[in-house]
């Protein structure tokens, strides 16, 4: 998994920083695609939820050093698509929620996006 072209912000705790950028997805084909782009996930992700668990809690899959020091992906422009399709949605957080829990190292945080008004809020 590599940042692709967004401004990363600095972690204080020193884990590696995604930015997984969800603005204009408006389906699961849609988050799937931008999940392979922004997050560098190998060729064989199937774009299914739980090839997404997978790649999540695989640190294998991570940056370089980010198995040592902690990855946080932090998911911006979500809320459109949270509205749009809250069904999905609600699986998208679980499959966050359910990629932290199943192994030290990996925090997914739900951040402000420019169509966000409302404060951050946090999967699981």
């Amino acid at each position: 998994m590599v940042s692709q072209s967004h401004e990363v912000p600095d972690d204080p705790a020193g884990r590696i920083v995604l930015v997984l950028d969800l603005d204009g997805v408006t389906d699961k084909a849609g988050l799937m695609d931008r999940c392979a782009r922004d997050l560098a996930l190998p060729e064989w992700f199937g774009r299914n939820w739980d090839a997404l668990a997978d790649c999540l809690a695989d640190p294998a899959l991570w940056p370089g050093g980010a198995a040592e020091r902690g990855l946080l992906v932090i998911v911006r422009g979500w809320r459109a698509y949270a509205e749009k399709r809250p069904e999905e949605w609600q699986v998208a957080e679980e499959i966050f929620a359910e990629a932290t829990d199943r192994g030290p190292g990996l925090f997914v945080t739900l951040g402000l996006g420019a169509s966000s008004e409302r404060g951050p809020d946090q999967p699981g």
